[in-house]
């Protein structure tokens, strides 16, 4: 049985934060359901021996098995983010533990691991905690001395290598995430949050009436900088621009590599004449003093703000046409992307026939 495919699998494809996210609820499903599977038949075991009170526990853990399961499948959220799991581990493997031996004991591992895959690492380590120091306790009062210190031993090892684990396996995705979604050379963005991005400044301009502007920027002749001086000298231009560029931009801000010579930032909260004074100011530090001590570089920029009620694409084309005008006329300035014009005056007969496609 495998996790649903989530609603849009091209946004899993192209975005790497949902794509690990995408798996994180693989990994959290299917260690719910295999639970399910092992601990269900328990419920009816434990009942035929006349253990009650753990035969509800189990029902309960198995409850929120099937709640987790569902939510993921049917909601794509995590119910209560996994907080029940902890508690029902620690409850039921100590008591079976209690009334059981060793036949409880050996569940104890499993649950122990399992909360670094559920788990923020921090509430797991604080979980697993009080996880070790009950099962001691439970230990301590129902095995001999010899056995209270191999079990206490043996289950604090696990709980150690299973948060190891986890880590590395956290630093993993964090490293690859950001590879995926950095240029290399610059350390800007790339176009794999640029999607992202913009539809998450439309939505502040739809729903709270916050504008966003965009500034493209591109390099003039940047072609004869890398016949010249050789591609080495190119990419320590391209480097050091994005820092002249970092330096006169606010945290908020957004900066993307979109191509090879060319950037975008986003510029949250900016009206668009505010974004102009911005991309004026851009030019004039990359013209000011040369790269490289003696290669002179100009560029060109547009500046748009994002108009209520167009997609990502119509706001990035809009400036991309005012870019293009920016270097038809010559260069070395930044251009105002014109707004889009309202549309009024439309009718029922003005619509189009879905028929038509």
């Amino acid at each position: 049985m495998i996790f649903s495919a989530p609603r849009n699998a091209n946004a899993l494809a192209t975005n790497p934060t949902l794509a690990v996210l995408g798996f994180k609820r693989q990994l959290v499903y299917h260690l719910y359901f295999w639970a399910f599977i092992a601990v269900a038949p328990l419920v009816m075991v434990q009942w035929q021996q006349s253990h009650y009170l753990l035969s509800a526990i189990l029902i309960l853990f198995c409850t929120n098995a099937l709640l987790v399961i569902a939510f993921l499948r049917l909601r794509g959220s995590y119910f209560l983010k996994g907080r029940l799991f902890p508690l029902l581990a620690v409850v039921s493997a100590a008591y079976s533990t209690h009334i059981n031996g060793h036949a409880g004991l050996y569940w104890a591992y499993p649950a122990a691991s399992a909360l670094f895959f559920l788990l923020p690492l921090r509430e797991a380590i604080g979980s697993n905690i009080i996880f070790l120091v009950v099962m001691a306790v439970v230990s301590f009062m129902k095995f001999p001395e010899a056995d209270f210190w191999r079990i206490t031993f043996s289950l604090g090892l696990t709980c150690l290598f299973a948060m190891i684990f986890s880590w590395l396996v956290g630093k993993l995705q964090q490293e690859l995430t950001r590879l995926a979604t950095t240029d290399p050379l610059t350390g800007c963005l790339n176009r794999s949050q640029l999607a992202d991005i913009l539809n998450g400044q439309i939505q502040m301009r739809e729903r709270y009436e916050r504008v966003s502007s965009l500034i493209l920027l591109d390099l003039d002749y940047f072609k004869t900088i890398n016949d010249q001086w050789g591609h080495l000298a190119g990419d320590k231009v391209l480097t050091e621009l994005a820092l002249r560029l970092r330096k006169r931009l606010r945290e908020s801000d957004q900066l993307f590599r979109i191509g090879g010579e060319e950037f975008m930032i986003v510029l949250p909260e900016t009206r668009q004449k505010d974004a102009d004074a911005l991309a004026q100011q851009l030019l004039s530090s990359i013209s000011a003093r040369p790269f490289l001590n003696d290669i002179k570089v100009t560029a060109s920029a547009s500046v748009a703000e994002v108009s209520k009620g167009e997609t990502w694409s119509v706001w990035l084309n809009r400036a991309d046409q005012a870019l293009y005008e920016a270097k038809s006329r010559g260069r070395n300035q930044a251009v105002n992307a014109a707004r889009p014009l309202p549309v009024v005056g439309r009718g029922i007969e003005d619509m189009p026939d879905p028929a038509s496609g």
